[in-house]
């Protein structure tokens, strides 16, 4: 009989959750994200696992930086789960294991394996281009966490400071002048948007995909800035694939093609000859389907 796991992909407005046996993953179901208190998201959560049925485990991802080893979340901004030990309080809840860890990072996951589970990628970078830049790291077929579990914030890379008088400029939140989320995120794709006179991102997507020439601009802008992380996260993995996903990624080629050309010229010769530039495959599933691949690959290993 296939082994079961749930997937549940925590976002700062909705909860969605499914079901993989096998290699099949079920219809996600999707609800609003109960923001009111930490409580109330962990009574959500268990009881939206709880309506899927017996599980072998659980995987969630959440938007936080997660110790992974506690499945604690260490800096949680859209969600209110910040110090919360989610991991040990749903695993006593449900009496079934539980595996917690970043949103991003679970998709990264997802995006490493192809429709039958086999692994498409060793090593991939995923980048997750929406109202900030999340990012995830797979290497040698699993999540890489580092020393922490921190690891795969690929949008607090520096792409844009000035070093002439030293250290560049710092604010004392997040993200810093100079990031590749401050200069190539959904807030920034805005910004470009208001000085072309477009509303938000969104229009500005929809207008350069009907042939608006300010629109496109926007978008071209975006990409090359976007490469030139692309660009660093090649020259320090080599990864066999980079992928390009989040709300931004609707705009397909007209985002893909710039920053694929602007990673590599900025990649160090003989760096990267093998690796894929390419749009996300999973879309709004990849998070839940991530998560649950989480769930099987740490049943396997204990």
């Amino acid at each position: 009989m296939a082994q079961r796991f749930i997937g549940v992909d925590v976002g700062g407005t909705k909860v969605s959750v499914a079901v993989l046996e096998g290699t099949v993953l079920s219809e996600p179901i999707l609800r609003p994200t109960v923001l009111s208190s930490s409580q109330g998201l962990i009574d959500q959560l268990a009881h939206v696992i709880q309506e899927q049925g017996p599980a072998d485990a659980v995987g969630i991802g959440v938007p936080s930086v997660i110790d992974f080893a506690t499945g604690t979340a260490r800096h949680s901004v859209n969600v209110p789960l910040e110090d919360v030990p989610l991991r040990r309080l749903l695993t006593e809840r449900l009496r079934m294991p539980v595996y917690v860890d970043n949103d991003a990072t679970v998709a990264a996951l997802a995006e490493a394996h192809g429709d039958d589970l086999g692994l498409v990628a060793q090593t991939l970078v995923l980048f997750t281009v929406g109202t900030g830049v999340g990012g995830g790291i797979v290497i040698g077929g699993r999540i890489y966490r580092g020393a922490t579990g921190a690891a795969g914030e690929l949008g607090h890379q520096l792409i844009g400071a000035s070093l002439t008088d030293g250290a560049p400029e710092h604010s004392d939140e997040a993200p810093q002048p100079g990031s590749l989320e401050r200069l190539a995120s959904g807030r920034a794709l805005d910004s470009l948007g208001r000085d072309r006179g477009f509303p938000d991102g969104p229009a500005v997507v929809e207008a350069a995909q009907a042939g608006d020439a300010d629109a496109l601009e926007a978008v071209h802008i975006l990409g090359e800035r976007l490469g030139v992380g692309i660009a660093n996260a090649i020259n320090v993995f080599d990864p066999e694939q980079v992928v390009i996903g989040g709300g931004v990624s609707a705009a397909g080629d007209l985002l893909l093609e710039p920053a694929r050309a602007v990673a590599r010229r900025f990649v160090l010769p003989g760096v990267g000859g093998r690796t894929e530039i390419r749009l996300a495959r999973y879309g709004p599933q990849a998070g839940v389907r991530g998560a649950a691949l989480l769930a099987g690959q740490e049943v396997l290993v204990r």
